[in-house]
């Protein structure tokens, strides 16, 4: 028998031996037919982003590590928890942060309009002193790449990526009603802000409904469970991100906060303060849209790099382990017991004693948020976990999801769950809700003028520490 399979090995050699004509084409020159990978063997180092810190990962006990003086159904269960390392945002995105996702939204709608009004372009130097500067780059581009007259003639890319239809930013934006170009561009440009008739006095607006922020992201849940891929799973989102600035009015009836309703978001006086009234779809548009930043920035790239990472949305886990700081059964990010340290001074920007919004004998306190990074960090670098403004996570508010998830990098997503848990404890928040293992939650479409959000980007496992970037 071992005789009739040596035969048999032999004969099968010599067929594929005999194939080529001579010639062997089994593997490249110099690897004599063994499977040899040619990729670069040097580690994977990842690079951390601006204003993040890299949190180990590691194991810890979640849930509510002091007495529970609400007896929440809701509350948290002590349970061992492991997670891996991650980036987190040191600090809570900040109003001048959430302006530049604004801006972008703004500009790129006008220059779509313009490249619209636009046509086939026209001799304006280059340099917006026309309307015809800001067609788009295929009307004015002559020497086209092959993929790129692919695509003209494909009419774009099947994920929606139109390469007749890109935009032209190196042409700047006239907002200035003195330097528009031409008539033309002025009406382009003045159908972005509230007509006349909208407008209180004579200051001119834009009308913030129109800045709306299209993408795509696949759902990844729904696929597995139809053990399928492809377009099907595929989602389309158009969220209108302008933080709604009412929420001063509508969370305090009674209270006199017109100065905040009129000046919070964009008064360059509260640019390093937490960003407000944003709900938990504009959150997850906001990520997207710092994920497109990366992206583009790397396809911009002679030499690109590999693939950037995706930001997101932390889960409830990885927002408590971060918290801890690395203390385990600590009762605040801090540590604890106490709300003060041993100066007299709060660790925290949170209602104290018995309502006090703030108080005129302790240094440090505020009437409403503070700005970022004006109290102690806590064991891993992260600033305002606690207090400030309560912070939206991906998981949703109940007790199944948190009680039965994973003790491995728990995931808890519900797209279909409207409760949403919020983190933190925020300005007005009595002490209790600073605790680690405190649980709130809110409606995903509400917006609230005590809840903001930061972001955070995986680590791979394979990578050997995360790589800092100079400031």
């Amino acid at each position: 028998m071992k005789r009739i399979f040596l035969l048999l090995v032999s004969a099968s050699v010599a067929s594929v031996s005999c194939s080529g004509g001579g010639s062997s084409s089994v593997g490249k020159p110099g690897t004599k037919g063994e499977l040899i990978p040619r990729e670069k063997t040097s580690s994977f180092v990842a690079e951390r982003p601006y204003g993040m810190v890299a949190i180990p990962g590691g194991s810890f006990i979640a849930g509510m590590s002091d007495k529970d003086l609400t007896d929440n159904p809701e509350k948290a269960p002590l349970k061992t928890v492991t997670v891996s390392s991650f980036f987190m945002d040191e600090a809570e995105t900040t109003n001048a942060e959430y302006r530049v996702f604004i801006n972008y939204v703004r500009d790129s709608i006008a220059r779509t309009m313009l490249a619209e009004a636009a046509g086939e372009g026209g001799d304006g130097g280059g340099r917006g002193q026309s309307i015809g500067d800001y067609a788009y780059l295929a009307k004015k581009e002559e020497n086209l790449t092959p993929y790129q007259e692919y695509l003209d003639g494909a009419g774009g890319r099947d994920d929606g990526f139109d390469g007749t239809k890109r935009l032209d930013w190196k042409i700047p934006l006239h907002w200035s009603t003195s330097k528009y170009p031409d008539v033309e561009y002025a009406e382009v440009l003045e159908s972005m802000y509230l007509p006349a008739s909208s407008r209180v006095g004579s200051e001119r607006l834009l009308d913030v409904s129109k800045l709306k922020y299209t993408y795509r992201w696949g759902d990844m849940d729904a696929a597995v469970a139809e053990d399928q891929r492809g377009a099907n799973f595929l989602r389309s989102e158009s969220i209108a991100i302008y933080p709604d600035t009412t929420v001063w009015k509508k969370d305090f009836h009674f209270t006199y906060n017109e100065p905040l309703f009129e000046q919070y978001f964009w008064h360059k006086a509260y640019k390093d303060y937490p960003v407000v009234g944003v709900t938990w779809d504009q959150a997850r548009a906001y990520c997207n849209f710092r994920s497109k930043l990366k992206f583009d920035y790397n396809e911009s790239l002679k030499r690109r790099k590999q693939a950037p990472i995706r930001f997101r949305l932390p889960n409830e886990f990885e927002w408590e382990y971060a918290a801890r700081g690395g203390m385990q059964n600590a009762t605040y990010p801090w540590g604890g017991p106490y709300l003060m340290d041993d100066r007299g001074c709060y660790l925290a920007n949170f209602k104290p004693k018995r309502g006090n919004y703030m108080e005129d004998d302790v240094k440090g306190t505020y009437t409403y948020t503070a700005p970022v990074k004006k109290f102690k960090k806590n064991g891993f670098g992260l600033f305002d976990m606690a207090g400030n403004v309560s912070e939206w996570t991906d998981s949703p508010y109940n007790n199944s999801s948190y009680t039965f998830s994973s003790t491995l990098n728990p995931s808890t997503k519900d797209r279909t769950e409207v409760k949403k848990s919020v983190r933190g404890g925020s300005w007005k928040d009595v002490g209790y809700m600073l605790m680690n293992g405190a649980r709130d939650w809110e409606r995903k479409d509400s917006a609230r003028s005590y809840i903001g959000f930061r972001t955070v980007q995986d680590i791979p496992e394979a990578a050997v520490k995360a790589k800092r970037v100079n400031r």
